[in-house]
């Protein structure tokens, strides 16, 4: 299992890189005359304005970075939050740091990897590298493995490991880094416990959510509660990984309407997941592509959280 102390610190703190600056003006009205103390310090104009160029070139260098990856070959509907996201950039820029992502990766009836999830972490690979094409320090991407969420499925903590390890395994050979949903929800104590489960949610969710249960949920008791217990662990977790990655994009291959299960601090862009037009989970495909998973329309494709 994934060390979590590992996983927080490699977060990366949102940074600001715009500073305040006040100036001050000499009235042109009789007065007394500046000490040497309050006179502008020799130069002072000029280090505001390099701050200045410093930060409309940070800016310029954001905008470049977003329209690499912002692009319909990724994105499957627009981001939550475009102004945040372009602010998320600026900041890992003034830092000279990777721009990070992170994301939920969960399990399906599949024990090991196969090549759907070589294929999904293939398209993570280009968004990244379309990143590093225009900014050298690139991107850092972080799978979030929910051991939680399979938990509740009804799988094995034997399966859950296994699987989990092959994830781990392949994305490491792409530079990708993982840790574990539950250990993340442990490590946060009483935030974790401080969530807000009465928070209204639509019906247009709970159908969702109802409808993805019955298709995975093998936990106990009925399929409507086990869709009301994944919406209670969401509402924890979504408030765990916002604050243990305050400056991170978050990724999803769901659509804006489960806008509310991710977390609300974050910028949220929604991504594709296998190519362009397929946005279904690699785990819960078959191990080996066939034919007509291949070619059929994603919106006749198994969908599932």
């Amino acid at each position: 299992m994934s060390n979590v102390a590992s996983c927080v610190a490699g977060n990366l703190a949102t940074v600001a890189f715009a500073s305040e600056f006040e100036l001050h003006t000499i009235k042109t009205n009789p007065g007394p005359s500046l000490t040497r103390e309050e006179k502008p310090a020799p130069g002072a104009g000029k280090s505001f304005k390099q701050q200045r160029a410093a930060d409309a070139g940070i800016q310029a260098r954001a905008d470049k970075v977003l329209r690499a990856f912002n692009t319909w070959s990724f994105k499957r509907e627009q981001p939550s939050d475009p102004q945040l996201m372009l602010r998320f950039v600026a900041d890992a820029i003034a830092v000279q740091a990777a721009i990070p992502f992170v994301l939920y990766w969960g399990k399906g009836p599949r024990h090991e990897t196969g090549a759907y999830e070589i294929q999904c972490l293939e398209f993570l690979s280009g968004l990244a590298a379309r990143i590093r094409n225009v900014y050298a320090p690139g991107a850092a991407i972080k799978l979030i493995l929910t051991d939680t969420h399979a938990e509740l499925n009804g799988h094995s903590r034997a399966n859950i490991t296994h699987y989990f390890d092959d994830v781990t395994a392949i994305a490491g050979q792409r530079g990708f880094q993982t840790c574990w949903l539950g250990d993340l929800v442990k490590a946060a104590g009483n935030l974790a416990a401080a969530a807000p489960l009465d928070e209204t949610v639509s019906a247009e969710m709970l159908g969702k959510l109802m409808a993805s249960a019955e298709k995975w949920y093998n936990g106990g008791g009925t399929v409507e509660e086990g869709a009301l217990r994944y919406l209670r662990m969401n509402l924890i977790e979504q408030r765990v990984v916002e604050r243990t990655f305050p400056g991170a994009i978050f990724v999803t291959f769901n659509g804006s309407e489960l806008r509310g299960l991710f977390p609300r601090q974050l910028p949220i862009f929604y991504m594709y997941s296998l190519r362009r037009g397929m946005a279904v989970k690699p785990w819960f495909l078959p191990a080996e592509p066939k034919t007509a998973d291949v070619s059929a329309d994603p919106a006749n494709l198994p969908r599932s959280l």
